[in-house]
Formats: C-alpha cells, structure tokens, sequence
C-alpha cells in the first residue's frame, strides 16, 4: 500500500484543543468502528482523557460480524472499560449510553451533595476517528441535526457545546487521526472501512488486502457474491481480482472492480465482517 499522508493541520489543531478542553469534561466517550475495534482506537486519545472517566461505543455493529462483537464486548468488559454497542444511524443504544452516562457519575454527585454542591449538567466529550459515526450520534443524542453529518472522513471541521435536555452538554469535535500507523495493516484497515479519504488510496491496492482477509475469514462472502467456487479462492490476490473483474463483467477494467469490491464491504452487501479478532478475554482465560 502506498504512503498515505493523512494528518493535516487542522486535525493537529483538533488534538490541541481537546486536550486544552478536557479540564471542562467529566465523561470521554471513545467511539470506534464495531468492525475494527483495535485499529479505529486512536492512541492519542488514551493521551488526551488521562484520568477521566471513560465510555467506549462500539458504532455500526449493524456492519460488524455479532460473534466478535460479543468477544470484544467482554474483552474490554474485562478490562475494567465501560463498553456498549450503537448504531447510532437508526438511534439504537442511545438510550442506553444516557443511562450509562449516569450511572458513571452517579458517586461524583453524591459526593457532591454531601458538600452541598448541587448536580449540574454531564459535560461529556466524544472523540474517535473520522467516519466512525460520531456526528450522526452526536445528532441522535440532541434530537436535532445540528451537526454536519456525511458518509466520508473529515466533514466536521471545529468545536463547539451542544445542549441535550437538562442533564448534559457535549462538545463535538473534528474526527482525529494519529501521525503515524502501528502497521500498513491497520491503515488498510481504516482504508477499506472509509476512515480515510478515497482521493489518498489506490482502490486496487485496497481491494486486494480486503481479498487476503476476506479469503480468511469469510470466504462464503465471495463466493456467494461474486459467483466463485472453492478452488478459485486458491489462485493468488492479483489473479483472484481478475477472476472477479471478469465476473462483474467489467473486461480488464480493474479499478472499476476494485472499487466495486471496496463499496461492496464497506456497505454490508457481503455480509457482516470484523477485521480484528478480539483477544482473550480474562473471563475466557479463567
């Protein structure tokens, strides 16, 4: 995969304000891509909440395969991190992260009252990587659509408070990315589920990876939808991409098929998919 130079300025600048706006916040909640739990957690975030109470929202498991989501569920249940799932695009799990929201600061208000300090509202942040979901859950939250929302990266652009009824006030800020990837397989990652513009990726070079995984995983997908048989998953990614241009009947315009089979996953046509398999959790080790 090509280099993908990926951190503008304004995502650098992004980071620096949350960071100088977390003193206000009492919940940081991370959300990340159901279908790629590990690659979509930004470690910068880690950097940026330091001691504040955390909630994680696994968005789009509607796309996610539910077995792993299950596995990840418990993983970081085991951890000692609040996790719940949502598809924030049809409001599922709002209700639930409200509660959950709560039930966090819950012993901080007591302590509170006990001073004689009355309860105000929850300031809440959410962070993630760009096209994880979180404008359309910021939306679902308020009831209103007062953030940009759009099926690609980088839309929302600065920051600012928004009221939900009496009991918190959230900040919305831009979708932040870190320098520099762990490994070109987590940028593949990001790349085939849309965390990164499709104007910096070569849509051949994604669409190969996405058959590597794929003829792993969940080789039934690509039989079913692509009209192959078992021994066609043997030949080689290049050789399986042409096989499958061939079949889509687009002659040797590969590009068109590789970007066919991008759109394809990204939307669940193939099926439900997760990309990370999710480590043991302490409850499966014992």
């Amino acid at each position: 995969m090509a280099t993908i130079q990926w951190f503008p300025g304004h995502m650098a600048k992004a980071r620096r304000e949350a960071t100088e706006k977390l003193k206000l916040v009492d919940v940081v909640i991370e959300m990340v891509d159901a279908r790629i739990p590990e690659s979509s957690r930004n470690p910068i975030i880690e950097e940026i909440k330091g001691q504040k109470k955390q909630l994680i929202l696994l968005n789009k498991v509607d796309l996610a395969d539910p077995s792993q989501t299950k596995r990840w569920n418990d993983y970081f249940t085991s951890q000692g991190i609040k996790v719940l799932t949502t598809e924030a695009k049809d409001g599922k799990g709002i209700k639930q992260v409200k509660a959950a929201i709560k039930e966090l600061m819950a012993p901080v208000f007591e302590k509170n009252l006990e001073k004689g300090i009355r309860p105000r509202p929850i300031r809440l942040m959410v962070l993630g990587i760009p096209n994880v979901g979180k404008s359309t859950f910021i939306n679902r939250m308020i009831n209103k659509n007062q953030a940009e929302t759009a099926n690609r990266p980088g839309v929302t652009k600065g920051q600012r408070w928004l009221k939900i009824g009496n009991d918190f006030e959230l900040l919305d800020t831009p979708g932040i990315l870190w320098p520099k990837f762990e490994s070109e397989e987590v940028g593949n990652k990001l790349a085939l589920t849309g965390a990164i513009k499709d104007a910096l990726l070569h849509m051949d070079d994604i669409a190969l990876f996405a058959l590597s995984q794929f003829k792993l995983d969940y080789p039934e997908y690509l039989k079913k939808a692509y009209r192959l048989i078992d021994s066609d998953l043997e030949l080689s990614n290049v050789d399986l991409l042409m096989l499958i241009t061939k079949n889509l009947g687009f002659k040797e315009d590969y590009e068109k098929a590789s970007e066919r089979i991008v759109f394809d996953i990204r939307s669940g046509k193939l099926g439900r998919y997760t990309l990370d398999q999710a480590p043991v959790s302490l409850t499966e080790e014992a």
